[in-house]
């Protein structure tokens, strides 16, 4: 689909990202003055779509009913602020290539994107993934580090919760008790007058009391320690992996030194 035609049908339908998120609603098509051929759309962005952004039609492609172009959505917000007035000037255009990072290609007079394959992919994009040394006689090769931060999330919670429980005790008290022990004893000079102070012949009685200890059981409540919740910080080593891109660079028809 390159005529503008095709694109035409495009308008009111949503525009996604390379991630599939939605950027907004298809505006209008522009078309190059030159060949005819769509190359941009406009999508309407910003709060209740108040504002419009160009975005390049090369590497787009239908996903259901909405079309997706090969960039982020921060990369079509951040284009160059340019009036939807019909027609695109040749600095505009320029602004414009050199934010979606396209170059323009004199042999098939439409913009070549010099970071991306041609047909989208949906690899991931990244400004720093582009070759920054296109213009000169050198190239930088860079490698992504990893870095690893940390954050504190909560791991788990403890608690005291006191109830009462019953259990059965057995102890052993000493306990005293009377018992009746009957002495008898002969009469002598030392008890006679009290064996003989009372009648001779006759009927008595004598009653003696006993008593006897018993245990009483009581409860009493007794401290007998203080439990309290605490934390302590405590270190340890933990590997993490991640994956890092790495740019390698070849050579070809020369020997290296």
């Amino acid at each position: 689909m390159t005529d503008t035609t095709s694109y035409d049908a495009w308008r009111g339908h949503d525009l996604i990202d390379r991630d599939g998120d939605k950027v907004g609603k298809i505006d209008e098509v522009y078309a190059n003055d030159q060949t005819g051929q769509a190359e941009w759309v406009t999508v309407n962005t910003g709060l209740f779509g108040s504002r419009s952004s160009f975005v390049p039609l090369q590497g787009s492609q239908a996903a259901g009913d909405a079309l997706q172009v090969p960039y982020t959505k921060e990369q079509i917000k951040g284009a160059h602020n340019i009036d939807a007035d019909g027609h695109i000037g040749p600095d505009e255009v320029a602004a414009l290539y050199e934010h979606y990072s396209l170059t323009w290609d004199e042999s098939t007079g439409r913009g070549r994107n010099y970071d991306q394959q041609a047909d989208y992919s949906g690899a991931e994009y990244d400004d720093r993934d582009r070759d920054r040394s296109y213009d000169d006689d050198a190239m930088t090769r860079s490698e992504e580090e990893l870095r690893v931060g940390k954050e504190s999330v909560e791991a788990g919670r403890a608690r005291l919760r006191k109830y009462v429980v019953t259990e059965d005790v057995q102890t052993t008290v000493p306990v005293q008790r009377e018992e009746v022990v009957v002495e008898r004893e002969p009469i002598t000079d030392a008890n006679r007058g009290e064996a003989f102070s009372g009648p001779e012949i006759a009927e008595s009685e004598h009653e003696v009391v006993l008593h006897e200890e018993r245990p009483v059981v009581q409860t009493e409540a007794v401290p007998k320690e203080r439990v309290r919740l605490d934390t302590e910080t405590v270190s340890e080593e933990e590997r993490v992996s991640g994956q890092v891109r790495k740019e390698r660079i070849d050579t070809e028809g020369i020997d290296e030194r």
